[in-house]
């Protein structure tokens, strides 16, 4: 029931045996429990339908909490799902009713619902509400969500290029030199290339060894790797620098000596007889 509160002064009232000409009459007793206010600009609304106008004093009468769906709604009144529907939309249109999608905690979907008895205080509300960031589309509540892609399957690593065996054997077998050497394996793949570098220098797997073993220092080593690839690091020696081969001594020519006998030239180391002219060859 709604409380009357005509705009045209009212007249003096009639009861049912007292009418007298044509027209409404009013017969208005006052409710003293259960009743709900209504104001003329819904109940008298020009562009409202009356299924709108009726289903917004449902709505205002009901207490907080109550459903309202569409589904709700029919299977209360006779009108179809489609008329209630439209008639919400109508609320809506005119500031009688706000419906949001709301995401619970636990991830459910629910729909709040609004109801407004005065269109103005509709529109304050949205005057004071913050610009927020657009709401994710929410799908449709007859239909499931479509599942997400599954993620695209991450790249194979490149294989790792194979290590030297003879920097591998060097370093695995630092161990027989100094047990406290005894390398895991990713470590000696992982200093071989230095091992490898030492080797295309130009220095000899043994004198590579001994630069790894010797002086070590006397407490217990707790990071043989680490000591490694520091001496593999500052002990590297430079690489060879191939150049052109050095020139080779020549040795010099004798002085031209004068022959005592026949006066010709000679090259000797000292002044004296050429060789035909020395004792040995003339009695020959």
């Amino acid at each position: 029931m709604t409380a009357q509160q005509p705009s045209a002064p009212a007249r003096h009232e009639s009861g049912p045996s007292g009418c007298s000409g044509a027209g409404l009459h009013h017969v208005t007793e006052r409710h003293p429990d259960r009743f709900t206010v209504v104001g003329n600009h819904l109940a008298q609304h020009h562009e409202l339908s009356l299924t709108a106008i009726g289903l917004a004093v449902h709505i205002q009468s009901l207490p907080a909490g109550s459903r309202i769906g569409v589904k709700a709604l029919a299977q209360r009144f006779p009108e179809g799902e489609m008329r209630i529907a439209a008639a919400l939309r109508e609320l809506e249109t005119h500031g009688y009713l706000a419906r949001t999608k709301e995401r619970l905690p636990s991830g459910r979907i629910v729909t709040r619902t609004i109801s407004y008895n005065i269109p103005q205080a509709y529109a304050r509300s949205q005057a004071y509400v913050r610009p927020q960031a657009p709401a994710q589309p929410v799908p449709p509540p007859d239909r499931e969500p479509a599942p997400a892609p599954p993620p695209a399957p991450a790249p194979p690593p490149a294989p790792a290029a194979p290590s030297d065996p003879t920097a591998t054997t060097l370093l695995t077998g630092l161990r027989t030199h100094d047990p406290r050497l005894l390398l895991a394996e990713r470590d000696v793949h992982r200093l071989a290339p230095a091992v490898t570098t030492w080797l295309e220098r130009g220095v000899p797997p043994t004198v590579v060894r001994h630069a790894l073993t010797t002086d070590l220092p006397q407490d217990p080593l707790r990071r043989p790797a680490a000591l490694l690839a520091h001496r593999l690091t500052e002990l590297m020696p430079p690489p060879l620098h191939e150049g052109p081969e050095p020139r080779k001594a020549t040795a010099r020519p004798l002085p031209l000596q004068n022959c005592d006998g026949c006066e010709r030239a000679f090259r000797g180391e000292r002044p004296g007889r050429c060789r035909d002219c020395r004792p040995g060859r003339a009695a020959a």
